[in-house]
Parts: C-alpha cells; sequence; structure tokens
C-alpha cells in the first residue's frame, strides 16, 4: 500500500509540474484542459487520501491481530511449564501428574486367597486344602495415580505437595463376582519445605518410613524399592509408610546427610493371652478405624534416626530405632523401650549398568518394619507383653544391558527368635503342638510359629514405547518362598510357594 501511495504522490507532482506552463499560457482554447487536469489532480488527492485511511485500518488491524496473539502466548504460558519442567503451570505452581495402568497377572502353586500382594508369613502347611491347590488370578488393583506440586517461594525456599493412590484397598462390599468394588487407598500424602541456604528439610504428612533405603540423600521421592511386582515387594525389605514428621539436615555439599522422624506406632502382639484383670493390649473399633481391626496402646511415636553418606562412589545409611510398646496388666500400666539398629549401602557396580544394594535390620519390637511382617511382641506369663528379637536381611543386583531392560534378582530372609515361659506363653515354645502341621484335615494342632522366612526372586522390565504419549512396558518374575517354623512337639517343618507375576504398564506422564 506504502507503493501506491508514493506512485500517486509522484503522479500528482508530476501533473502540478505539467500544469505551469500551461497556465502561464493560459487561453480560451486552454482553460477547458487546465480545468480538466485539475479535476484530476482533485481525484487523485481523494484517491490518495482514501488510500492512506485504508493503510491507518490495516495498521490498526495489525495491531488488534498483535494484540490478540500476545494475549493467546501470555494464556498458554501460564498453563505450560518452564522449560525443562515437568507439569502444568498454574500461576506460581507446577502440577505434575504421575503413576500408571496396570494389568497384572499371578499364578500361585499354593492357594493363599491374594491378590498382587503376597502375605509371606501365612503360606499355608500341608494340614490346610490350600496347600493342594494352585491360585491364578488378573488384578488391575496396582494402578496408581499421582499429583505433585511444587512451587519456588524464593530462590532458595521451595514448597512441594505430592499425593499417591492406588486401589488395593477392600471394603467389606468388595468381591470378584461381577463389579468388584474395590476402593482407593493412601499411599503417600504429605508436604515438604526446603531451605537451600540453610541445608534444612521438613516433611510432614504421610510416606515412607526413614528406615527405607534412599537412593540420593534422605529426600522423599528417590527410595531405593525392590522393582519387583509383587505389591509386597520382597523378603527382607525393611519399610513402612505412615504419617511423621520429619526434619533432615545436608552438610557438606550435600555429601553427608542427618534426619530425624517421629513416626506413627503400632506394636503387633501374637501369642496367647492371660486372662487377668485389667488385660489391655490393644483396642478394637472406634471413630473413623476398622471395627475388626486391633490397635495397640503405644505410650509415644516411634523415634527414629538416619546418617547418609555419599563420598562419591555410593550411597552408605546407618539408622536406629526406638519404640515404647505399652500395655495395661492388673491395674498397673507397663512400658517398654525397644528398637533396632539398621544399615544399607546401595552400589553402582558397573556406572549406568550394574548396580548392587545391601540393607539390614536387628533389634527388638521392629518385627513390623520387615515386609514379612513377623510379630514385634508376644505375651509373658503374667499378661505383659514381651520384645521379640528378629533380624532382616536384603541383597539385590539390578541390571540395566540396554537402555530399555532392566534385569533384577533379590535375596532376602527374617527371622524371629523364640522366647517363652511355662508351656502355654511366649512364641516359638517346645511345647506348642505342631504335630498336625503335614496332614490334611488332621485333628491334631499346628500352631507353626515362624522362625524364619526366605525368598529368592529374578525378574526384569521391558520398556518397549518411550515417547512423546508416554512409556509402556512389559514385566515379569519368578518368586520362591520358604517359611520355617520353630520346632515343637511333632518337630517342625516347612512351608513353600512358587509365584509367577507378569505386568504390562502404561505411564502416560
Amino acid at each position: 500500500m506504502s507503493i501506491k501511495l508514493a506512485l500517486l504522490a509522484g503522479t500528482l507532482a508530476a501533473g502540478a509540474f505539467a500544469a505551469v506552463p500551461v497556465f502561464a499560457a493560459t487561453s480560451d482554447n486552454t482553460k477547458a484542459q487546465l480545468q480538466a487536469l485539475q479535476a484530476e489532480v482533485e481525484a487523485l488527492k481523494q484517491q490518495i487520501q482514501l488510500l492512506r485511511g485504508q493503510q491507518t485500518d490495516a495498521q490498526a488491524r495489525d495491531a488488534m491481530t498483535e494484540q490478540k496473539i500476545e494475549t493467546a502466548v501470555a494464556a498458554v504460558q501460564k498453563v505450560t511449564p518452564p522449560k525443562g519442567k515437568k507439569g502444568v503451570q498454574i500461576g506460581a505452581v507446577t502440577l505434575t501428574p504421575g503413576g500408571f495402568i496396570e494389568s497384572a497377572g499371578l499364578y500361585r502353586n499354593k492357594n493363599m486367597t491374594s491378590d498382587v500382594d503376597t502375605k509371606f508369613n501365612s503360606i499355608p502347611f500341608y494340614n490346610s486344602s490350600n496347600a493342594d491347590v494352585d491360585e491364578n488370578r488378573f488384578s488391575a488393583r496396582q494402578s496408581r495415580l499421582s499429583l505433585l506440586a511444587t512451587s519456588d517461594v524464593d530462590q532458595t525456599t521451595h514448597a512441594s505437595a505430592y499425593y499417591e493412590m492406588d486401589f488395593l484397598g477392600a471394603a467389606g462390599t468388595a468381591n470378584s463376582n461381577q463389579s468388584n468394588s474395590y476402593n482407593p487407598r493412601i499411599r503417600h500424602l504429605y508436604a515438604t519445605v526446603d531451605w537451600d541456604d540453610l541445608g534444612l528439610h521438613l516433611l510432614g504428612g504421610q510416606t515412607w518410613s526413614l528406615a527405607t533405603l534412599n537412593g540420593n540423600g534422605i529426600t522423599p521421592r528417590n527410595e531405593v524399592l525392590p522393582l519387583s511386582i509383587d505389591a509386597q515387594y520382597v523378603v527382607g525389605f525393611d519399610w513402612t509408610r505412615t504419617p511423621q514428621f520429619r526434619v533432615t539436615k545436608d552438610l557438606m555439599n550435600k555429601s553427608l546427610w542427618l534426619a530425624l522422624s517421629v513416626e506413627n506406632p503400632q506394636t503387633t502382639v501374637t501369642g496367647t493371652q492371660p486372662t487377668g484383670a485389667g488385660a489391655l493390649v490393644t483396642n478394637t473399633s472406634g471413630n473413623l478405624f476398622d471395627s475388626s481391626t486391633a490397635y495397640s496402646i503405644d505410650a509415644a511415636p516411634d523415634i527414629l534416626a538416619k546418617v547418609a553418606w555419599e563420598p562419591g562412589f555410593g550411597h552408605f545409611e546407618l539408622y536406629g530405632i526406638a519404640s515404647f510398646p505399652r500395655d495395661r496388666v492388673a491395674f498397673k500400666n507397663h512400658t517398654n523401650l525397644d528398637g533396632g539398629v539398621g544399615g544399607a549401602i546401595n552400589l553402582p557396580v558397573v556406572p549406568k549398568y550394574l548396580d548392587f544394594q545391601l540393607s539390614g535390620l536387628v533389634g527388638q519390637g521392629v518385627g513390623r518394619y520387615g515386609t514379612s511382617q513377623l510379630p514385634d511382641a508376644t505375651f509373658g506369663a503374667n499378661g505383659v507383653i514381651h520384645p521379640l528379637t528378629t533380624y532382616n536381611a536384603l541383597a539385590g543386583l539390578i541390571g540395566h544391558p540396554t537402555r530399555t531392560l532392566d534385569i533384577y534378582s533379590y535375596a532376602g530372609i527374617e527371622h524371629a527368635d523364640r522366647w517363652y515361659q511355662g508351656a502355654k506363653y511366649g512364641y516359638g515354645n517346645p511345647a506348642y503342638v505342631n504335630s498336625g502341621c503335614q496332614t490334611e484335615g488332621s485333628a491334631l494342632a499346628c500352631t507353626a510359629n515362624t522362625r524364619d522366612i526366605m525368598e529368592g526372586t529374578a525378574g526384569f522390565w521391558w520398556k518397549f514405547y518411550q515417547g512423546d504419549f508416554g512409556s509402556v512396558r512389559w514385566g515379569a518374575q519368578y518368586e520362591y518362598v520358604a517359611r520355617n517354623v520353630w520346632s515343637g512337639v511333632g518337630g517342625g517343618g516347612t512351608a513353600d510357594n512358587s509365584i509367577v507375576m507378569t505386568s504390562f504398564r502404561y505411564y502416560p506422564f
């Protein structure tokens, strides 16, 4: 349009220049020609004004278009994460969804009427018909949904909140008949604040216990979990997921970490409870609790302290647990001080190709921290609870031969010592009858107090797609579990189970 204006202006100037000599030689014959030329000049002026108006309108439209583009870009930026971040930006908060959809299959050569989590301490002996019946199931219940909210308060202060759920809850109406009605459950629900300049980290809510092995420092969402499909993980793995308050301090350029946590307590007690005045160890019912579940009356939260060291060639941990189980017998409260010591290492034997991990825990009253859930305590003859000495150990090798293939193997053991008084009380009492453990339908008893549980497992995960649409992976594993019991009348015995699991998972985020 600017070119047109230039041409018209040039034409107008030329016409005006040509009019000068014509006007000087004006005669009656040429007046008409001059008037015609002036009319033409006026028409050109009007056309120039019209084109200038059109140009102004076009410039206005261009400005409006640019404004619309800028508005659209700003709107997109509000919901687009900064470069390098995942999730959706809403104001100053980044929301990152996560989780996976799983279709799993399982086979056990001894029926345990269990979903994708194996209750290792309940493998049946041959006195149960289930020991002669195998089990196979399909399940989608380990599918998970998560949401992470993060925000940078300033350059050195960061806040976050994390929620994760699966569908391994089982309401009273849940079944496998038609529409199973399995309900969601909380896995993690917590908030954190991190002060980089102070090297200080605060956490409150439900997440992995401080006893769980970390992969980097002592911070959430980097725990080193077994790669097993089994939702109960592997024998020897130490963990709980429980409400807690935790404070962590990093030192020496984040090569040394110290942490202290107070966690929700619980004491699991087994054995025959003597009858006596005012005997109280656990309660059932209560508001917002399952009326069929027993809850202990611990005197205080569990206290855990951990130190982690990363010298540059691995991750090393040492931690301690203190618990305060309580009972009330003969109208008196009795409180114990129990606890244990644990440690772990996580080493890249061949960086990026082969990792090795080793962990263990030993103590009194800490059986529930092992994945097999051996008991914490038993009853003495006077009705007062007595802690059991337990130990757990787990070793694992994890290989990464390619970017899309992970291969793993684990070997673990969990052990509970025997303790007893008289012929009726305690755990692993030699007077307990095991005579009926190996005979289906036997009228003889099978007390079967577990001495130790051992497992060997191996499996793989193949990530056969990873791209803009998320990732898809398939895995399979085999696990062999043996449960040995303390000998009693009629001997001891071993119950075992061979388990195969497969999993197809889609990670959309």
